[in-house]
């Protein structure tokens, strides 16, 4: 199975250090956000990266190149070379999947943010891409619930499937994708939501609730915090 891993945006909220730094590559407990990532994904026996990038793009493909020293093979998925290039989660998504899957494939692909820190075993979705292989589901998406920066949520789930009636969970980012949703999208700046909760609605969008470590860091501040608590978990 691939992943794909968000690093395409400026990160609004974590300027200033976003404007010289691509956000996925600030540091937080010895390690930059996207190694986290990385890492996690390698762990679970996902080997095969793709990385977007748009803003300070050059920055990360010269920090992490092929993915060698993590055990991993990374290729790059280029929007362009500023953050008004960055064609959001859904175009992103469109712009990678010649390189998630190649040659028609439709295996099913993880995709996550690359500034999220998540003790979240990856290899809780191989099941899940199973049945989305078998046409059981179109997506699986991970809820986690709402931290103190957006209390209101996102999606309902309810028998294991999405909706959106209350109470609403928190998306964490982190799903896994058939390629044939994606196969007939006009390439383009789309976020993916709510573009894909009209396949919620019919029922093929399973989902989780997952209750353990997961920090989605957004400001200087909380980079600080999260830099803090990982340290002193290393200790």
């Amino acid at each position: 199975m691939k992943a794909l891993i968000f690093a395409a945006g400026r990160g609004e909220r974590m300027r200033p250090l976003s404007d010289v730094t691509p956000k996925p590559l600030l540091a937080a407990g010895g390690k930059r956000l996207i190694e986290w990532q990385i890492d996690a994904l390698v762990r679970a026996g996902v080997r095969e990266l793709v990385i977007n990038t748009a803003h300070l793009a050059a920055s990360i493909e010269a920090t992490l190149g092929d993915g060698a020293r993590f055990g991993a093979r990374i290729a790059y998925a280029r929007e362009g070379m500023t953050a008004a290039d960055a064609l959001e989660t859904l175009g992103g998504i469109v712009n990678a999947l010649p390189l998630l899957a190649p040659h028609g494939s439709d295996a099913p692909f993880i995709a996550v943010s690359g500034d999220i820190v998540t003790d979240y075993d990856y290899r809780r979705l191989i099941a899940h891409a199973q049945a989305i292989e078998l046409n059981a589901a179109d997506a699986h998406l991970v809820l986690v619930d709402n931290p103190p920066s957006h209390p209101g949520g996102d999606m309902g789930l309810a028998s294991g499937r999405i909706n959106l009636q209350p109470p609403l969970l928190t998306y964490a980012n982190i799903g896994v994708f058939a390629p044939r949703l994606f196969r007939h999208e006009v390439p383009g700046k789309k976020k993916l939501f709510p573009w894909l909760y009209a396949f919620a609605a019919r029922g093929r969008v399973t989902g989780e609730r997952y209750e353990g470590g997961w920090h989605n860091v957004g400001t200087p501040d909380e980079l600080a915090a999260l830099d803090a608590a990982l340290s002193a978990r290393a200790r």
